[in-house]
């Protein structure tokens, strides 16, 4: 049996709040919904799409640590306050799950902090590509 094994990014709200950046659990990557915050310095861009680019620095630095990668990502949730904002973020997107093309889901929807544009959570198998 494979112990759960968690995973930080070092971010502050990690241990203010209780829980982990991702969780692994077998062969499953579970990542935290994650926003453009730069968890060194805990800084966020004003700019949707620089949100989004460092939201997915930040989940392939998790999925990297758990021995994965975008090619494994079998699930994705897109939340954001302002659906205007979503499709400014799709060649992003586009360049990190294009070929990976995972079960996906928009929702609008309050995020924690105002400056927060954008929060992605997804859901990796590492068998999935093998």
């Amino acid at each position: 049996m494979t112990a759960r094994r968690l995973i930080s990014s070092g971010s502050t709200f990690e241990e203010q709040i209780g829980y982990s950046r991702a969780v692994v659990d077998g062969d499953w990557i579970h990542v935290s919904g994650t926003t453009g915050f730069d968890y060194q310095s805990m800084t966020i861009s004003e700019e949707i799409v620089e949100q989004v680019e460092q939201c997915m620095k930040n989940i392939e630095a998790a999925l990297r640590e758990a021995g994965s990668c975008f090619a494994d990502v079998v699930r994705v949730r897109y939340m954001l306050p302002d659906p205007a904002d979503f499709e400014p973020c799709w060649p992003v997107l586009r360049r990190c799950f294009g070929d990976v093309r995972p079960a996906a889901t928009m929702l609008v929807c309050g995020l924690s902090d105002p400056r927060m544009r954008i929060e992605i959570e997804v859901t990796a198998h590492r068998s999935a590509t093998a």
